[in-house]
């Protein structure tokens, strides 16, 4: 038994609405998966997006070109802010080939040197004295979070206060994959 009809103009119609159909669908279910938002509140990225704004970083060969990742703090560095560093640093290098793309750059927020120790520790963050009336919006203050600025010089994104360097790492890896400047 058949379900095809027996008429051989029919059945080619048949044959084509079902070969249409089939095509069809894929596009229909990312339409309504996408044109619908059925997940609504949710959002690829886990930083926060920052309306893009020019920021200017320091002359530095390291930094032209490349996704910076960015803080600020004291010379001092309280173990707050050694832990950001140790964030940029290994989220940095969690990046594998592409890690090449990527920079760190520590403000310096006071006229304090930090350590030979922790230079050490953080060798290849350029550190620069913190630019008066930076724009980096925060929380509560400045020194809260990470920012990631792109190649083009424009700041995008801040990480909260306690990021999740797994959420970070996938997020950064989003937008190497996706990008193809930097």
């Amino acid at each position: 038994m058949t379900l095809l009809p027996a008429d051989p103009v029919k059945r080619g119609r048949v044959q084509l609405a079902l070969c249409a159909l089939f095509f069809a669908l894929p596009v229909a279910a990312s339409w309504l998966v996408w044109g619908f938002n059925l997940a609504p509140g949710t959002t690829g990225n886990y930083g926060t997006l920052i309306a893009p704004r020019q920021v200017t970083l320091p002359p530095s060969n390291g930094l032209q070109g490349k996704w910076v990742l960015v803080q600020f703090d004291g010379g001092a560095c309280n173990a707050w802010c050694e832990r950001k560093l140790y964030i940029m640093r290994q989220v940095r290098r969690a990046q594998g080939k592409e890690m090449e793309r990527m920079a760190r750059l520590w403000y310096v927020t006071d006229g304090v040197r930090p350590g030979a120790k922790l230079l050490g520790a953080i060798e290849g963050t350029v550190l620069a004295p913190a630019p008066a009336g930076a724009d980096f919006p925060a929380d509560t203050a400045i020194t809260d979070h990470i920012y990631l600025v792109d190649p083009l010089g424009n700041l995008m994104m801040r990480f909260p206060r306690e990021p999740d360097p797994s959420r970070l790492i996938k997020d950064l890896q989003r937008l190497l994959r996706a990008s193809s400047f930097g």
